[in-house]
């Protein structure tokens, strides 16, 4: 990765990559992700789907490794990854920005940790979709009702986060999920329950979703978006991809590139 950025200087912009085997404060000892996926349980869990002795096996969702990466996790430690800064914008791999993002440092967070595009547009991106209410634990503490909102694009305030240790309300809820009794996979629930309360919500034309797995997002919506965001299974560079949404990605993409051409990426 290095290397690309050497050979292709990105502009103004500064390159630094991380290389996240040098964080020598991220140990089992510390992060309850890396501790619960040292446990023999977890491994039979996550890495043995068929296994007769593991219930529900054939839902085979709630066995992909990737929920249990390291670098999906990583989103809770921003702090400790960049100690310097007080305001960082997050962005996924699978986003495409096509405008300026000057403007968002300047959105004011009132006070939140958080600054999201909210999906609540449809019921099923409130709460109740994505942990579990018959858990006392959830019930007691959340509303069912509470409107979801999206990774992919946020402005976290690193000052207000530190402020909250935001980091520990996330160590918490972990630990008390060993079981998996509170929420299934992913990093989203843990993030709606960790920033709970402290997130504002943004325009919603700074971040358009669903590219990754939704056929019925506008054209309108998709042109006058800042970030366009592909989640779901059907990424611009598979060949499962949406015919229409592909050129949104493609149009930024060397194909003559020799490092890309080795991808075998279909254009």
């Amino acid at each position: 990765m290095n290397m690309w950025f050497l050979l292709n200087p990105p502009g103004k912009a500064t390159i630094h990559v991380e290389n996240v085997d040098e964080f020598k404060w991220l140990n089992s000892s510390y992060s309850p992700v890396l501790r619960q996926l040292e446990t023999a349980s977890m491994k039979e869990y996550y890495f043995k789907a068929d296994h007769p002795t593991v219930s529900g096996s054939s839902n085979l969702k709630y066995r992909n490794p990737k929920y249990l990466s390291m670098l999906n996790h990583l989103r809770f430690y921003l702090p400790q990854v960049y100690p310097k800064l007080d305001k960082i914008l997050f962005l996924d791999d699978d986003i495409v920005v096509q405008k300026d993002l000057t403007g968002l440092w300047s959105v004011d967070l009132h006070g939140k940790v958080n600054g999201a595009v909210e999906t609540c547009g449809q019921s099923f991106h409130r709460f109740d979709k994505y942990l579990n209410f018959s858990n006392h634990h959830i019930s007691r503490n959340f509303d069912p009702n509470a409107c979801g909102w999206a990774y992919g694009m946020n402005m976290f305030d690193l000052k207000v986060w530190k402020k909250k240790d935001i980091t520990g309300i996330y160590h918490k809820w972990q630990n008390m999920n060993e079981d998996r009794a509170l929420w299934k996979l992913g990093t989203l629930p843990p993030g709606l329950i960790t920033f709970y309360g402290l997130t504002h919500p943004l325009e919603k034309s700074w971040h358009v979703l669903g590219l990754g797995y939704n056929p019925s997002v506008h054209k309108k919506e998709i042109e006058h978006a800042a970030v366009i965001h592909y989640n779901g299974n059907m990424k611009p560079w598979l060949d499962l991809a949406m015919t229409k949404y592909r050129p949104y990605w493609t149009k930024y993409v060397k194909y003559d590139h020799h490092y890309l051409r080795s991808c075998n990426l279909s254009e």
